[in-house]
């Protein structure tokens, strides 16, 4: 989908989509039984989160780097300041997703964050337009999906509560502070070493946790004892750090720890740069 298409889509939703509220209502359905099953799992944009990259590559069992080589694909957007990663369909006549069978979902418990929304959408100040004072739910109705002739009756509570949601918007709101960040808004274009810091802190986790215990990075960083020692396995404790490691990389912030020796040395050569400069 274009820029152009995304934008024409939030103005649409921001001006003709009715706005929920947790505690609305709304009937829907999605079961074997639904002429339509499966329709909707194919063509279509599925935007990845880090988190669900994390998800999906454990489940399948593979490294970070496999599965965004595999299943993802990244479209450039001259307006778009970071990238984003996109589920990859298969090259066939319907374009389906690889993750897909005549059963259903084959990753249906990792499924990513907009698979499990569906038919809710979310739309978030500084996502979705800069003057939205507040989120509101909406519901995305498509003609293809019958889901909607049933009668099962859902809150938006209740779906988002049904459907797992909550630790996927957990990491959510850590990736949303990033990628709505007013420094991006306000500084020049990144460098394209900060885009791959970005990208290798976000989404390339196995190669994340290599550049942080195989690099000078222990050097001249302090990271906690028990924190070291959690993200050399656990891959939710790295994604937390790598969240931190960005907004100290790409936005100057102090999240990170600078070691007191590192510190004390490049103080030392400012000072012997301003000396020679003052002379």
């Amino acid at each position: 989908m274009a820029q152009r298409e995304i934008q024409k889509l939030k103005e649409t939703i921001l001006k003709e989509y009715p706005r929920l509220k947790k505690d609305d209502k709304f009937k829907f359905a999605c079961h074997s039984g639904v002429s339509c099953f499966n329709e909707c799992c194919g063509d279509v944009n599925i935007f990845l989160t880090p988190y669900d990259v994390l998800r999906l590559k454990n489940t399948l069992g593979i490294s970070s780097q496999e599965f965004l080589d595999k299943y993802t694909i990244l479209p450039i957007d001259q307006n778009q300041r970071l990238p984003v990663v996109l589920l990859k369909m298969q090259d066939n006549e319907k374009k389906t997703c690889y993750f897909v069978s005549k059963e259903g979902c084959t990753v249906y418990e990792n499924r990513p964050w907009a698979c499990r929304m569906y038919p809710l959408g979310l739309a978030s100040p500084g996502e979705l337009a800069a003057n939205l004072n507040e989120e509101f739910y909406f519901i995305l109705k498509e003609s293809v999906c019958k889901g909607f002739n049933e009668n099962r009756e859902w809150t938006v509570r209740e779906w988002i509560e049904d459907q797992g949601i909550a630790e996927y918007d957990k990491f959510g709101e850590m990736y949303k502070q990033i990628y709505t960040h007013p420094y991006l808004e306000k500084a020049p274009e990144l460098t394209p070493q900060k885009i791959d810091m970005f990208f290798l802190a976000c989404y390339n986790l196995d190669k994340f946790r290599d550049f942080i215990l195989h690099s000078t990075f222990l050097q001249k960083f302090d990271v906690e004892d028990d924190l070291l020692e959690k993200i050399k396995t656990d891959d939710e404790e790295l994604l937390k750090f790598g969240f931190r490691w960005v907004r100290f990389a790409l936005f100057g912030e102090k999240t990170i720890d600078i070691k007191d020796d590192v510190k004390a040395m490049a103080e030392k050569k400012l000072e012997e740069k301003r000396r020679k400069t003052a002379k």
